[in-house]
């Protein structure tokens, strides 16, 4: 009989609804129910495309005597983290402090008022690796809360205090200058791996935030070491396993130094911002290899995660059918020379095993290798590559797929929002412009209320009932501003201003501090404030940009002033931290350009306008904002009193409104912005 997770909408949540678990979702009545019964809680956190969560799962969730245990002694709740990432920040933040490192599935027990006395992530079923079995970590846990109630309570009280002294207070104090991004990109170019790209070691993951960073501030300086690991890093990342060779798109991270094996995950967000690095990639170069991926990376968002609906679903796991009934890793991604063999035919297999980096010994599990690109194909040789890639694909898609996690995560769907407009615009794509416009529409429609507050996660049509955190509100704004660049339709500057007036109203502290909770969200035993970036942009640094182009595009003084304040956590960590605060760097070389304002006037339908258009849109000043349209537009303040020139298209290049000469001519305008 299924359990109470039945009835949610999340996929994640979906896939434990048949455990003999009797999972709670998190709620005020899961906790009551602790109150009455006197025990802990078991709080699980993961998410639908984690494999380490499945593997719990099958072991220990699906278990009908483990589950009796967890029954007996504890009430167990499930959360999502994708859909509650105020829920997950807040406990993560307590497993870390605790235990010096997280992840997940994260296990937390918790007193019937929320509060965390002991943590965890994966539990193996028997003890290994110096790993106590889960059924004796409950059994622990159990005991310590009948015999030693008052100590639990203690101990549970004093991380609850820790806890809530850990606010920031990083605003007020002005945004960095030339000084402290210069020392960002040095902190950066120490944690450079120069051998195989990106920073740091084991794992690695895309560093997207900070890859828009040094562009920007190579845009801004004329910096060639940090193109060059921008550059580097791409190019690593573009021929590694992390990218599919055959599909398109990016695995979520690389388990060792190099870019060769990936955890097979694909995210939208990971795709959403490398699409858009690659894209402003070739706008800084024009590199063809960084033009192809950008293509390939926003044809795989549209191909494999569009929902039918117009949104873009939020990931596909890692685990697939491996064809003999198993649940395997990487199964749908990898080959062996053999399996090369039975598509191709001796020859072309023997091609594109050297083609691909496909070797005997294999460089991922059992003999099988991801397909790497060592070298693209000489001139004479692109046409059997296409064909050798075609028969791959068809044969691949004969295999059983990886599950998709098809609910819509607002911010995720922003940030796809800006990718597929911009790279869509840049590239001559103008039907990633309508996908980008369709997955807006459906965040209007479906995930805004009139209130101009947003929901978190929709599935199938169904809006979800959590409500947006912070990264939603800057993400989405993000998205909505990229999008009115790229239409020229103000009324996707309408709604971003909409939503950023709810940061102003309901996220904002003392100091211009941001918060990822609102004013009147759900009180948890701390409210959650995180500036550093994740995989993704924190919502802090999300919103703190977005304020910024909003005030750009509207002269808005108070947008401005917000957004300045919220950058001094940026100020303050970047020299120290930059890895991990790149969005909000790249935000701050922006404020450092003005960020400047581009009116091009005309008539649309002239091709004077279009060329002055399109000049401005392949500008690489940081942050740059564009508005194009006729004289006197109503829709976007910057096209107010910026007449025509002597009847002829013109464009403005302007700070803080203050405009130089306007010009008509596009290689002068792209002279002067650059």
């Amino acid at each position: 009989m299924p359990n109470r997770l039945a009835q949610e909408t999340s996929p994640y949540l979906l896939q434990h609804a048949g455990n003999p678990v009797d999972w709670w979702p998190w709620s005020d009545e899961a906790f009551a129910e602790a109150r009455r019964r006197a025990v802990p809680v078991l709080l699980s956190v993961g998410y639908s495309s984690c494999h380490w969560c499945h593997v719990m799962a099958d072991e220990s969730f699906a278990d009908d005597a483990t589950a009796a245990l967890i029954n007996e002694r504890f009430v167990a709740v499930k959360v999502d983290r994708e859909e509650r990432p105020d829920v997950d920040a807040v406990y993560m933040e307590a497993v870390q402090a605790a235990t010096g490192q997280g992840g997940w599935p994260m296990t937390v027990f918790l007193t019937p008022d929320a509060e965390p006395f002991y943590f965890g992530t994966y539990f193996p079923p028997e003890a290994r690796h110096g790993m106590p079995s889960f059924t004796d970590v409950l059994d622990g846990v159990a005991r310590a809360w009948t015999e030693r109630r008052d100590e639990v309570g203690e101990v549970a009280g004093k991380i609850v205090k820790d806890l809530a002294e850990r606010s920031l207070a990083y605003g007020g104090d002005g945004a960095p200058g030339d000084a402290e991004l210069g020392q960002a990109l040095l902190g950066l170019t120490r944690e450079y791996d120069p051998r195989n790209g990106g920073f740091g070691g084991a794992p690695k993951f895309p560093p997207s935030m900070a890859l828009e960073f040094l562009l920007r501030h190579h845009a801004r300086t004329g910096a060639e070491g940090a193109l060059q690991m921008v550059t580097d890093t791409c190019e690593a990342m573009a021929r590694g396993g992390i990218y599919d060779q055959l599909g398109g798109g990016f695995a979520r991270y690389a388990v060792g130094r190099s870019w060769t094996v990936p955890h097979f995950e694909k995210m939208l967000y990971d795709n959403a911002l490398l699409c858009r690095v690659y894209a402003h990639l070739w706008r800084t170069t024009g590199s063809d290899l960084a033009r192809r991926v950008a293509l390939e990376t926003a044809d795989f968002m549209v191909g494999e995660l569009r929902t039918p609906e117009g949104g873009f679903a939020s990931a596909l796991d890692a685990d697939s059918d491996d064809g003999t009934g198993r649940h395997v890793e990487g199964a749908f991604y990898v080959w062996t020379p053999e399996q090369l063999a039975d598509v191709l035919g001796e020859d072309d297999a023997a091609y594109a095993a050297r083609h691909f980096g496909v070797t005997d010994e294999g460089t991922f599990e059992h003999g099988s290798s991801v397909l790497q690109l060592p070298q693209d194909a000489g001139v004479a040789d692109a046409g059997r590559i296409a064909g050798i890639r075609e028969r791959l694909l068809a044969a691949r898609a004969e295999r059983a797929r990886p599950g998709r996690d098809d609910k819509i995560v607002a911010a995720w769907n922003g940030l796809a929002i800006a990718a597929l407009a911009e790279t869509g615009a840049l590239l001559d794509r103008p039907d990633l412009v309508e996908r980008a416009t369709e997955a807006a529409d459906l965040l209007v429609r479906l995930h805004l209320d009139d209130g101009a507050r947003l929901a978190r996660t929709s599935k199938d049509g169904r809006v979800g009932a959590n409500a947006g955190v912070l990264e939603d509100y800057g993400d989405v704004a993000e998205g909505f501003l990229a999008l009115a660049s790229v239409t020229g339709e103000g009324v996707w500057l309408e709604f971003a201003g909409l939503l950023l007036d709810i940061v102003l109203d309901q996220f904002r502290g003392e100091g211009g501090a941001l918060y990822d909770t609102a004013h009147d969200a759900e009180k948890l035993i701390r409210r959650p404030q995180d500036p550093t970036d994740n995989a993704n942009p924190s919502g802090w640094t999300a919103a703190a940009s977005a304020l910024l182009t909003y005030a750009a595009h509207t002269g808005s003084a108070a947008h401005r002033a917000a957004a300045e304040e919220a950058l001094g956590v940026v100020k303050a960590l970047g020299p120290r931290a930059p890895r991990f605060i790149g969005w909000g760097l790249a935000a701050a070389e922006a404020l450092r350009d003005g960020p400047r304002e581009i009116a091009v006037v005309g008539d649309p339908e002239d091709e004077d306008f279009r060329e002055l258009r399109r000049t401005a849109l392949r500008a690489g000043a940081p942050g740059a904002v564009l508005a194009a349209g006729r004289p006197g537009g109503d829709e976007f303040p910057l096209l107010r009193d910026r007449p025509l020139v002597d009847g002829r298209a013109a464009a403005y290049v302007c700070r803080h409104f203050v405009c130089e000469a306007p010009v008509t001519d596009a290689l002068e305008l792209d002279r002067g912005l650059r």
